[in-house]
């Protein structure tokens, strides 16, 4: 007993010495004296609960060194950083070391003075590194995100399957596992990997009250982002997007948006990745925009926000990614902006997977498919996905806040609990709705599925209805996942009860994202009109009836002022002066000068009038068109090259030469085709179109193949002459 409170007093005494704190929090204490007794722990504990000092204490206590194995050389880096800024001998080991610097390092460890080394993975299996790990005095290994170990989890890493048979190889020493993302399915592939199954498992709470969760449909997402962050002026946060791509997209909308933002990926330079994230932590930047490798045990506690631009590939990663947030126990907003078409888009990014990472990588994409569109808690969903019940709502989420439509239901609910009996509970939710349904597949009949007394119970609700009612059972408890068999369904102790005592349960409708607009605004090009716009109506019929006006007395069609998705433009960012209505996109400086004067006019009144937020306050300004295609296209029709050389020499259809064309037209420029109209076209069939475009109401292109009729002209031949006309008229 003696020597159990001189331990705790000495531990004490280094938590405060090193790191500054007077008390461990929550489990630290435990688990720490688990590793240091030289048991195998593992550990479950939330992003920013402190899972770091679980192995980097018992470290710096112990004889010898510890070896970290971390996934990420940014993460090391980090980390060292951290520990040497305290006075704690630690390094690193990976690619990025210079032969004299590993040199450097290995002679440190030898020397017992190096108490923490980080490596990844891929180092440990080179011959030339174990030889000197055997030498070595080790103390005890800590394998951080060890989620990485499971196929089923969100990031999974081939190389952490290998790792138990190289500790072995070194030699006997304690493992210490720990991750803040494991289901019930993930915990347990990584404990028979591991050989761990002797463990001793300590587990918090994945519950973080402080963080506010949300998900928004992904329409003008642009538009929703800058006014979110123009309300956040000055605060930290982070935006992940799923490709580098995007991550540049993001970062040049916002820098011109005046947004303190520096991008955030793998394919930047080593010097400027760490530029950036040092910015970020030490407040130059405001917002950093990245792809997910970012902030894996980036310990910056006042980050505010945390923004999935893109759907996330799995719970577990977004779970680990919204936990940056908020880590200073101050309140967090986590926003996903989703769309249908994201899980599309991940679903072929595993195309070229193998059958069995299809499968999970599929299923973890339905998770994500299935919280964002579900209408109950946000915080059960997720905890619940962590195998922790909670009872109550949280109040602290989108759905809580501003809940969808509810509904009592008893009968459905018996029904699912009934069907997942009388299927033996071998089935997963997809097969349980098609016995509901009455579904005749060869699945259902082959197992004789259609013969039970619940087949066919629910036919007059969709899949939808009963996928959505599967899964709130699941959450509330009365269904449980089987662990050993993905996806499979099983009746709780709890549901088995409900079943003999049945009542009314409170479920949700679902969020319908099925009309997604995800076009952006300086994506759009104007001439198409675009369908789902929200636009201020009153102000756009104004608008229509004062370019009549306008049109009438100058004697050319309303369109040749400006176009109605310009004018849709207007009506949704209430453009109050010159350089505003310039940057709408069909207009220009050019268009401003000649008609903008009582359109601006218009606009200024009727947001005085109605107490309207004015374009300075909404507007997405849109980064500059860098490619040098728009030029290079303009300049080889001043040198009046065929249509079709132009695009042979850029790999490109006629179609999409035209729609290059039509683009820089609508943008304001003056294009002379004659050379090129004049090879394809007569003079009067010329003149015919042009006759028609100057008496027509609208210019699109449907309405004039009507009125000539569908073999009078080709398509290509009215865009030309549309071109034409409105570069003569219009520019």
């Amino acid at each position: 007993m003696l020597v159990e409170e001189e331990t705790q007093v000495n531990l004490k005494a280094k938590l405060r010495e090193v790191f500054g704190y007077t008390q461990f929090r929550g489990i630290q204490e435990d688990i720490i004296k688990s590793i240091l007794a030289g048991k195998n722990t593992f550990v479950l504990m939330p992003t920013g609960a402190g899972k770091s000092l679980c192995y980097q204490l018992p470290a710096i206590v112990s004889e010898g060194t510890a070896i970290v194995i971390s996934p990420l050389i940014a993460l090391m880096k980090n980390q060292v950083d951290q520990l040497n800024a305290l006075g704690i001998d630690a390094q690193f080991l990976n690619s990025t070391l210079s032969k004299a610097e590993m040199t450097r390092v290995k002679k440190g460890v030898l020397s017992g003075e190096t108490k923490l080394l980080y490596v990844a993975p891929e180092s440990l299996t080179k011959e030339i590194n174990l030889d000197f790990l055997k030498k070595a005095n080790l103390s005890f290994v800590a394998i951080d995100e060890a989620h990485c170990i499971s196929e089923w989890g969100h990031d999974f890493r081939p190389e952490y399957r290998r790792i138990r048979a190289i500790i072995d190889d070194i030699g006997k020493l304690p493992i210490i596992a720990l991750t803040a993302t494991a289901t019930p399915k993930v915990q347990q592939d990584i404990e028979k990997n591991l050989r761990m199954e002797d463990a001793e498992i300590y587990s918090t709470s994945f519950n973080r009250p402080n963080l506010y969760y949300e998900v928004r449909p992904k329409n003008n997402i642009k538009k929703q982002l800058i006014k979110f962050l123009k309300s956040k002026k000055g605060q930290a946060g982070i935006i992940y997007c799923l490709s580098r791509k995007k991550v540049e997209e993001v970062y040049e909308f916002l820098k011109v948006n005046d947004i303190k933002a520096l991008p955030y990926h793998a394919g930047l330079e080593p010097a400027v990745r760490v530029h950036n994230q040092d910015a970020f932590l030490n407040e130059e930047a405001d917002v950093i925009v990245a792809t997910i490798a970012f902030g894996m045990g980036i310990d910056k506690p006042d980050v505010r926000f945390v923004i999935h631009y893109d759907a996330p590939k799995s719970l577990e990663g977004y779970y680990q990614e919204t936990g940056r947030g908020g880590r200073d126990g101050i309140e967090g907003d986590c926003i996903m902006f989703y769309s249908p078409n994201d899980i599309l888009k991940l679903e072929k990014f595993n195309k070229d997977k193998s059958v069995t990472e299809r499968d999970n990588a599929r299923h973890l994409l339905q998770e994500i498919m299935q919280y964002s569109t579900c209408g109950m808690c946000r915080r059960r969903q997720l905890l619940h996905y962590f195998g922790e019940q909670t009872h109550q709502d949280c109040g602290n989420c989108d759905n809580c806040l501003n809940p969808n439509e509810k509904f009592k239901e008893k009968n459905h609910a018996l029904w699912i609990i009934d069907a997942v009996l009388q299927t033996e509970q071998r089935f997963a939710a997809s097969h349980i709705a098609d016995v509901l349904r009455g579904e005749l597949s060869s699945y259902v009949v082959s197992y004789e599925h259609d013969k039970l007394p619940v087949f066919g119970l629910g036919n007059e609700h969709t899949p939808e209805y009963w996928g959505s009612l599967i899964r709130q059972v699941l959450v509330l408890g009365f269904l449980e996942k089987d662990i050993e068999n993905y996806g499979v369904l099983k009746i709780s102790q709890q549901g088995l009860e409900y079943r003999q005592d049945p009542y009314l349960l409170t479920f949700y409708k679902d969020h319908d994202f099925t009309n997604v607009n995800e076009e952006e605004e300086d994506d759009k090009e104007i001439g198409h009109t675009t369908s789902g716009r929200a636009y201020d109506e009153n102000l756009f019929e104004m608008l229509k009836a004062l370019r009549k006006k306008v049109a009438k007395h100058r004697g050319f069609p309303p369109f040749v002022i400006f176009q109605d998705p310009s004018l849709e433009e207007m009506a949704t960012t209430y453009p109050t002066n010159e350089e505003e209505l310039a940057k709408v996109n069909g207009v220009g400086m050019g268009k401003v000068m000649r008609y903008g004067k009582p359109f601006i006019e218009l606009i200024t009144k009727y947001v005085e009038e109605n107490d309207i937020e004015t374009v300075s306050e909404v507007v997405v300004k849109s980064a500059v068109n860098k490619s040098k295609a728009k030029i290079w296209i303009i300049q080889q029709i001043d040198r009046k090259v065929d249509l079709e050389e132009i695009g042979e020499a850029k790999n490109m259809s006629l179609s999409d030469v035209l729609d290059e064309i039509e683009h820089i037209c609508y943008s304001g420029t003056k294009l002379n085709l004659d050379y090129y109209i004049d090879q394809i076209m007569e003079d009067d069939r010329q003149q015919e179109v042009y006759d028609y475009f100057m008496g027509a109401e609208t210019d699109n292109l449907q309405v004039a193949l009507q009125h000539f009729g569908d073999d009078e002209y080709s398509t290509d031949e009215l865009r030309l002459m549309r071109i034409k006309f409105l570069s003569e008229m219009a520019n």
